[in-house]
């Protein structure tokens, strides 16, 4: 027991030296900017937020009380469930496919499934533009072929947004569905298969159970990301679209009103929170 208990604190010794780097990094650019955040949404000024000297409510009285603000709050709930219900529902048939895929080629299949990852999201947008505005490919063909007698709104609005964000965000479904697919047991489904149940039955009582877990982290991270999401919402809605993201650049950067944007991005911390701690109680109550 003498010889246990130093060696117990020089290995708890040795954990905590190499968490230091890790944490050191972590406080520089993680928790003092988010601290100053904080601090800079209870002043008044934007110099008052650089310098800090005040203390006051205002921000959040705009943030709070002003219906504007819980309509971009709606929307970009709204957005934010879209968005992940939509990337799942269709990225999970491709991510189950490469996870029962026993091909040679499945490595390829996996990399080509998250080539897209590899573009920048601000050059796939303008790409969703090309595609989706008046003139653009889908436009031109459905009037040359007489299916339309004028141009389809597919740009400058909500649902030009919502297809641009589920393709861009498609990768990160996959991934994180994949990565969750580790409980799938092909020899649940033979011993089902073997004691009459159909394909159908077998997928809902057996894959699908098993596969909630992934398929539950692939819509929080699709979710943070299209809620936090700013520059496919700017371009693809022409303006017309308002959710947080949007709002605390303008705030920030066009307006200049520093408390304003950080009691926005407040909300939009507080909002993320509470996402992931109803995650937490879904997966808690899928593990039991």
């Amino acid at each position: 027991m003498t010889r246990a208990a130093p060696a117990a604190s020089r290995g708890k010794g040795m954990l905590l030296l190499l968490l230091l780097p890790g944490l050191l990094a972590m406080s520089v650019t993680f928790f003092a900017p988010m601290l100053w955040l904080i601090r800079a949404s209870f002043s008044s000024s934007a110099f008052e937020a650089a310098s800090g000297a005040d203390w006051t409510l205002d921000a959040y009285r705009a943030a709070l009380l002003d219906p504007f603000y819980w309509r971009v709050a709606g929307n970009t709930l709204v957005l934010g469930l879209t968005v992940s219900l939509a990337a799942v529902v269709l990225s999970y048939p491709i991510a189950l496919f490469l996870a029962r895929s026993n091909s040679r080629w499945r490595g390829l299949l996996t990399a080509l499934a998250v080539a897209p990852l590899l573009t920048s999201a601000v050059v796939r947008t303008y790409g969703w533009m090309v595609l989706l505005s008046d003139k653009g490919v889908i436009n031109s063909l459905l009037m040359s072929w007489a299916w339309i007698s004028a141009p389809l709104k597919l740009t400058n609005n909500s649902f030009g947004a919502t297809v641009a964000l589920v393709e861009i965000l498609m990768p990160y479904a996959i991934l994180a569905m994949l990565s969750g697919f580790g409980r799938l047991n092909r020899q649940l489904e033979e011993a089902a298969a073997m004691l009459g149940a159909s394909r159908p039955r077998i997928f809902w009582r057996i894959i699908l159970p098993l596969s909630l877990p992934g398929v539950l982290t692939a819509a929080l991270l699709v979710f943070v990301l299209a809620i936090s999401s700013f520059v496919t919402p700017r371009l693809m809605g022409g303006g017309r679209v308002f959710v947080l993201g949007t709002e605390v650049f303008s705030e920030a950067t066009v307006t200049l009103n520093w408390p304003l944007a950080a009691a926005l991005s407040v909300v939009l911390l507080v909002l993320f929170s509470s996402i992931i701690f109803l995650y937490q109680r879904a997966l808690r109550t899928l593990e039991t």
